[in-house]
């Protein structure tokens, strides 16, 4: 297994070249989505430190816990995107291995349907509530609530297009033991 910026990584290093424009959209998508997390994990812990240090000079600044909240829900959500990406989500494939290669890829192809209907139906009310918040204020940041709910749209879209591709992948036929599939509970 290769060894990446930030530990182990379940890439394999010699992986073959991947040609085309879903390839260099996959590839760029995931370097934005290490980039976002390094910098949410930063402001994060800035807004942190800085509640910290106010409050135990006494005069504490309003807007951190708040800042902090809303830093956290999309942190939570671009590791979520990270880890579909990378098929490291817990997956409990006991009874799936158990069965022939065509009842797996066939289980395979219905589980990332169901995952993919997930995924839209997430996007789909994540947008209700980004519509129904975005006249609302937060209490200590001059910023919408709408920010807030932003990250669930984005959630579902990239389950939906994950599970999408996979279910494409089933169905050419593709192991659904790949080897991007480390988070398996095995």
């Amino acid at each position: 297994m290769g060894q990446g910026p930030l530990g182990p990584h379940p890439l394999p290093v010699s992986q073959p070249r991947q040609e085309g424009i879903f390839a260099r959209v996959r590839a760029w998508s995931d370097l934005a989505g290490q980039v976002a997390a390094g910098a949410l994990i930063l402001a994060l812990l800035v807004a942190v430190l800085l509640g910290v240090a106010t409050r135990t000079l006494g005069d504490p600044l309003i807007w951190t816990d708040e800042g902090s909240r809303f830093l956290m829900v999309w942190l939570a959500v671009v590791g979520w995107w990270l880890a579909s990406r990378r098929r490291a989500h817990i997956r409990i494939r006991f009874f799936v291995d158990l069965m022939p290669p065509s009842a797996r890829r066939l289980a395979e192809l219905a589980i990332q349907a169901a995952v993919a209907v997930f995924g839209a139906l997430t996007a789909w009310h994540g947008a209700s509530l980004v519509l129904r918040n975005y006249d609302v204020t937060a209490t200590t940041l001059p910023i919408s609530m709408a920010a807030l709910y932003v990250p669930v749209v984005l959630a579902g879209l990239v389950t939906a297009l994950q599970a999408t591709g996979e279910v494409f992948e089933a169905a050419s036929g593709a192991d659904p033991a790949g080897p991007r599939s480390q988070g398996s509970i095995e």
